[in-house]
């Protein structure tokens, strides 16, 4: 091999790969999941375990490790809920879409915050079909399966830490802080001594249902 054929090989074996932390495995990704993201992560009935892949998709709590940090112009999250559980009832102040990758999962919107069950509509959605809720719509969405069931969530730019998000109903607020788990006025997680115990708590419940 000539010389100058050597030396552009070395040149080459020194450039950086520019995909490089951009392949998120699934397996790498459920290992970082986060079983209390939310304030009412910790209620019954809202039990799920949340993968952070891009950004970071509306956390309350600050101690995820998104997947892909390398910033895009959308956030993009992961979860898995037991039979029955998922998010409460609220809103965000941007476009939020999702999709079902396992089993069934039902969607209830409406427009009033403090009452869930006032003039909703619900909707089913199987593997694949896809629901995108605009901002300030309230919702809730829970898995209608009888194991647990994974979804896909693409949400639009925003800024973490910035204020409430997600907007909870004011009931929603007293019900996770009598449960011990509340969020500041910048939308950060106030967590308690106990809140290793609560993390264990929910992740049981998520991985029994499993």
């Amino acid at each position: 091999m000539d010389t100058n054929r050597e030396r552009e090989m070395a040149t080459h074996d020194l450039k950086a790969d520019p995909m490089q932390g951009r392949v998120a495995r699934w397996a790498d990704i459920r290992r970082k999941g986060i079983p209390v993201m939310f304030i009412d992560s910790v209620l019954d009935g809202h039990y799920r375990m949340n993968y952070s892949v891009v950004g970071d998709t509306a956390s309350e709590n600050p101690d995820y490790e998104a997947a892909i940090s390398a910033p895009h112009r959308f956030q993009i999250g992961m979860f898995e809920a037991p039979p029955g559980n998922g998010p409460g009832w609220h809103t965000h102040t941007y476009v939020e879409l999702f999709m079902p990758l396992t089993g069934s999962w039902r969607f209830v919107y409406g427009e009033d915050p403090d009452d869930p069950d006032d003039n909703v509509t619900t909707v089913l959605l199987e593997p694949w079909d896809i629901i995108s809720f605009p901002p300030q719509l309230y919702r809730r969405f829970e898995n209608a399966s009888d194991t647990n069931a994974i979804g896909f969530a693409v949400l639009d730019p925003h800024e973490v830490f910035t204020g409430r998000d997600p907007i909870w109903p004011a009931w929603m607020v007293e019900r996770a802080r009598a449960a011990g788990l509340a969020a500041d006025e910048h939308g950060r997680m106030v967590k308690p001594d106990d809140f290793a115990a609560l993390e264990a708590r929910v992740t049981a419940k998520i991985n029994r249902a499993g």
